[in-house]
């Protein structure tokens, strides 16, 4: 059933996604503060100045049914390391995307991001029946890129000059996909991988 729960929330092993609200925003402050993430140039990452806009931008595509935003809560100490969402959310064609994701710099190189992947993932194609899930990044962000790519994600290719960025740039965005074909070979290789980071 291709249903989204404003309440929805995915617990793993390593980490929990939660739904955003606005009582998340010094947390979020904080956790970009770790790292100073603000500063890059090929994502949105929220500041102090801007987090209580970012949020509230978040819950009104919420409430639109575009997207579901989650804050990413490490499961060892509580705290939130990050976001992450699902968007492009279209329900008659049974297809989303992943993404608006970034971690504190504590939680990058963690199992933290395959923990989410995978929770993300087994929701949209086990629960919600997706037959495919996208994923989109920035021409500069080649760490991005290489982590779908390790995910499983096939390249459909670059929509060039695709967004305005905040300083002006013309991004080009990389886009990536997984099909439900595709999935439980995607499947078995996360678990793989968080089973050897738990050993």
């Amino acid at each position: 059933m291709f249903e989204l729960d404003p309440e929805l929330t995915l617990t793993g092993y390593f980490a929990e996604l939660i739904p955003l609200t606005e009582a998340h925003e010094a947390q979020l402050v904080e956790a970009a503060t770790d790292g100073e993430l603000w500063n890059l140039r090929f994502t949105g990452v929220p500041s102090s100045k801007t987090a209580r806009a970012y949020i509230k931008e978040a819950l009104v595509n919420r409430d639109k049914g575009t997207q579901l935003p989650f804050a990413v809560q490490r499961r060892d100490d509580g705290k939130i390391v990050g976001c992450t969402r699902f968007y492009d959310i279209d329900p008659e064609h049974r297809n989303l995307a992943i993404g608006y994701t970034w971690y504190a710099k504590s939680a990058q190189r963690t199992a933290i991001n395959t923990q989410c992947k995978l929770l993300l993932l087994e929701y949209a194609f086990e629960a919600m029946s997706c037959i495919s899930v996208a994923f989109h990044t920035d021409n500069l962000n080649t760490r991005s890129q290489a982590a779908i790519e390790r995910l499983g994600a096939q390249k459909e290719g670059v929509l060039r000059n695709h967004r305005i960025m905040p300083d002006g740039r013309k991004r080009h965005t990389h886009c990536y996909s997984i099909i439900e074909s595709e999935w439980p070979r995607v499947r078995s290789k996360l678990e793989a991988s968080l089973s050897r980071t738990r050993l």
